[in-house]
């Protein structure tokens, strides 16, 4: 079974004869502060999509019903996740971007790392980011816009880490290890990569609550 959190982030609800008992789960917390909570609803008419939405103060997530507990914890992270970058309206500028790369250059790489020029290009569809040591020249995929700053901020550090490591062994690896979210933004990228091999619906009459 496949779900689909890429198709609409804020789904409608789903009519409650159509859905199992709905439930609330432990959120995860997506930033530092503490989490709303979250209601888990299913529904047997609900094949493929995941999809969630603000009620209150309160999170709801769409999930199918023969969805496994599994499934639904890895689901409810990714739509949270979706939902929080919706919401950040700030979008980093060329100029901010770098000014954010100094800073984490700083913060984690010991100031060693410092590029010539950061910016964000829009012909990087397959890699989330780039650079060039020779050239001290930074780019990252303008796909990375609007999500969590954690992930941007990873994805930066990771290109920074480059100009001073080029490869990926052991040693870059652990120029990494300073930075405490590397592993969330990685799982964050691969289930935005996964979202993106789902089958999407052929037609807005598909999958409805």
């Amino acid at each position: 079974m496949s779900a689909d959190p890429s198709s609409r982030a804020t789904g409608e609800t789903p009519s409650r004869s159509a859905a199992s008992a709905p439930r609330t789960v432990p959120s995860p917390k997506s930033r530092d502060s503490d989490a709303n909570p979250v209601e888990v609803r299913r529904s047997t008419r609900r094949r493929r999509t995941v999809s969630a939405y603000r009620e209150g103060d309160r999170t709801v997530v769409l999930i199918p019903a023969r969805m496994s507990e599994a499934e639904e914890q890895r689901w409810v992270r990714v739509m949270l996740e979706k939902l929080a970058a919706q919401e950040s309206k700030r979008m980093l500028g060329d100029a901010e971007l770098a000014a954010r790369a100094e800073w984490l250059s700083e913060q984690y790489l010991g100031g060693r790392a410092r590029p010539a020029s950061v910016r964000w290009v829009t012909n990087q569809n397959t890699r989330w980011g780039s650079c060039t040591p020779a050239e001290g020249s930074i780019r990252l995929s303008h796909r990375l816009q609007g999500m969590p700053e954690y992930v941007v901020d990873y994805v930066l550090l990771h290109e920074l880490a480059h100009l001073l490591v080029p490869g990926h062994g052991p040693r870059f690896w652990r120029l990494l290890e300073a930075y405490p979210r590397t592993e969330r933004a990685r799982g964050y990228l691969e289930g935005v990569v996964a979202a993106g091999r789902l089958p999407h619906l052929s037609g807005p009459g598909d999958d409805q609550p």
